[in-house]
């Protein structure tokens, strides 16, 4: 079985159709969604009904919750709320409902998926240093062999034995057996990783291979997209440098 897993589109159309494109060349078999479908972006509609059509699970991402109504979000900043707010207003009914049943979590045998850490999904707290991911070792027996999270925008991977916790430090690796991993599968459409092309995932479960794949997408134009939206201007500029 070979997965497509990604996350974190944010309404960026211009990098979600290159990512659904690049993976035409990778014989995926099932497709994972870890959510925040909408946000930041330009097109959350177009991406709600190409995530719809093309993965097999959906989670729901803390965007994804605070447009649908799902979630407090005024203690947001103001650019975030506001584009929050846009968002809410655009929405189609058809895509509001698909936002609103959306799961945190889901899980396939020894693989879990959710946005945010696995410990209370609903919180969606983030991991992204050895200290957060400690913090599941009084999960270990729980946990899944792996979990896979988006939520930060970054491309940090843990393996985790019963007491400690080490950092994954390569773009394609071999799951092993002695570890649990948290593996964050990066942004397609607002990367954060100083890497301004999109990001997406691969597992291939009869070799245990996992492997990130960048894509590259036309940046300009989802940049001019925010811009001419009135959505905030950080919103686009940030993504010419993947920060």
């Amino acid at each position: 079985m070979r997965y497509g897993i990604f996350s974190d589109v944010h309404g960026n159309l211009e990098a979600m159709t290159a990512v659904r494109k690049g993976y035409e060349e990778e014989q995926i078999d099932r497709f994972v969604c870890l959510g925040d479908m909408v946000g930041y972006g330009a097109n959350p509609n177009e991406i709600c009904n190409i995530v719809r059509d093309m993965a097999d699970v959906v989670l729901l991402g803390n965007h994804d919750a605070a447009v649908s109504g799902r979630m407090d979000y005024s203690y947001y900043y103001d650019a975030a709320r506001h584009a929050l707010d846009w968002c809410a207003r655009r929405m189609t009914p058809e895509n509001l409902a698909f936002l609103k049943g959306l799961p945190y979590t889901h899980r396939e045998g020894d693989l879990e998926f959710c946005h945010g850490s696995p410990a209370v999904p609903q919180e969606f707290e983030y991991i992204f240093t050895r200290e957060k991911a400690r913090e599941l070792l009084p999960s270990w027996d729980r946990m899944a062999w792996v979990t896979f999270i988006g939520h930060s925008h970054l491309t940090r991977c843990f393996a985790l034995t019963p007491n400690e916790v080490y950092d994954v430090v390569a773009s394609e690796f071999e799951l092993q057996q002695d570890y649990k991993y948290i593996i964050t599968v990066g942004s397609v459409g607002q990367p954060r990783d100083y890497d301004n092309r999109s990001c997406c995932t691969i597992l291939d479960t009869d070799t245990w291979q996992f492997r990130y794949k960048r894509v590259e997408y036309d940046i300009e134009s989802a940049k001019q997209k925010i811009i001419d939206a009135g959505l905030a201007y950080n919103f686009g500029a940030r993504l010419l440098v993947g920060i």
